[in-house]
């Protein structure tokens, strides 16, 4: 592995992600595990029920 690849691990091993960053990454995992099962599920029915489960849970 190159040095520089090695430098930017490293540096991705230690950076803490925003509560957006979070979020979005939550985001598109559900995205991308519900599409697998159903092409029919798409970016916006996932943001959908996320902003629905976070109204139920404040």
């Amino acid at each position: 592995m190159s040095e520089n690849i090695q430098k930017l691990i490293d540096a991705a091993r230690s950076r803490e992600m925003s509560g957006a960053e979070k979020e979005a990454q939550r985001r598109s995992f559900a995205y991308g595990n519900a599409h697998i099962e159903n092409d029919r599920v798409t970016r916006e029915m996932v943001a959908k029920a996320a902003d629905k489960i976070g109204r139920s849970q404040d």
